[in-house]
């Protein structure tokens, strides 16, 4: 199933507040937060052999680029909005 048709709901709210682009980035936001929110709870059983009390090194690397990838998308909002308020 489509991420379409499965938050449809969701999207539709986001894109009635936030127009059609920013409300599919707002989406993505939330779908890119549970994503690390799922890889935190991973890292907790998933410990590293060589730092102790540290998540393991995907872990570790998957949560950077989840985090990497939030930070665009809310830098692209942010572009949207300004460029929205300066027509």
């Amino acid at each position: 199933m489509s991420v379409f048709e499965e938050r449809r709901e969701e999207l539709d709210s986001y894109q009635t507040m936030y127009g059609l682009s920013r409300g599919k980035l707002a989406l993505t936001l939330d779908l890119l937060t549970d994503a690390l929110v799922l890889v935190g709870q991973h890292g907790v059983y998933c410990q590293s052999a060589r730092t102790p009390g540290k998540p393991a090194m995907d872990i570790r690397m998957i949560s950077h680029a989840l985090d990497g990838a939030k930070e665009l998308v809310s830098a692209a909002m942010q572009e949207l909005r300004q460029e929205r308020s300066g027509e």
